[in-house]
């Protein structure tokens, strides 16, 4: 699936493929919340970094989190230099891979079958997370991996 994202104030678009388009896991580590979280999390997604095609590009900036530990994150944030809008994260372990935010994707995204809520230990207290059957929730990280996830519920779209 092409996803085009663009920042609020349309400085940068982008477009990228996609095989695991699903918005369906919601990140409340302290980075994503307080980085791009406009509700206590974050939700990225996958994408091709060969694919990914950026306009705009003088107008982004990249954060690097620093972790709890004091260290720096290898991740780079990509945001608009202008209007602060986060876009996508590339971490150099996964070049293969960008993981845009769902929120500065512009084309609709189809709506997952089931939510899966991560890092809650690191949630604001805040934030109320929700429950029921169609709602799984990790201390940590999640059993299954983006593509796992979306093999499992016979999600994942073809190149």
């Amino acid at each position: 699936m092409k996803l085009q994202g663009s920042c609020h104030c349309r400085a940068v678009t982008f477009s990228v493929d996609s095989i695991a388009p699903y918005p369906y896991m919601y990140c409340y580590c302290s980075i994503c919340r307080k980085t791009a979280g406009g509700g206590g999390y974050a939700i990225n997604l996958m994408g091709d970094a060969a694919t990914l095609d950026v306009r705009g590009d003088e107008n982004i900036s990249v954060y690097h989190a620093r972790m709890e530990d004091g260290s720096v994150s290898n991740a780079q944030r990509r945001f608009c230099r202008h209007c602060g809008t986060f876009l996508w994260l590339f971490d150099s372990a996964w070049p293969e891979l960008v993981h845009p935010f769902a929120s500065a994707v512009d084309t609709p995204l189809p709506v997952p079958p089931q939510r899966v809520h991560i890092m809650l230990d690191s949630k604001a207290p805040w934030v109320k997370v929700p429950a029921g059957r169609n709602e799984q929730h990790f201390s940590e990280y999640p059993d299954l991996s983006i593509v796992e996830w979306h093999e499992h519920h016979g999600l994942l779209q073809e190149k």
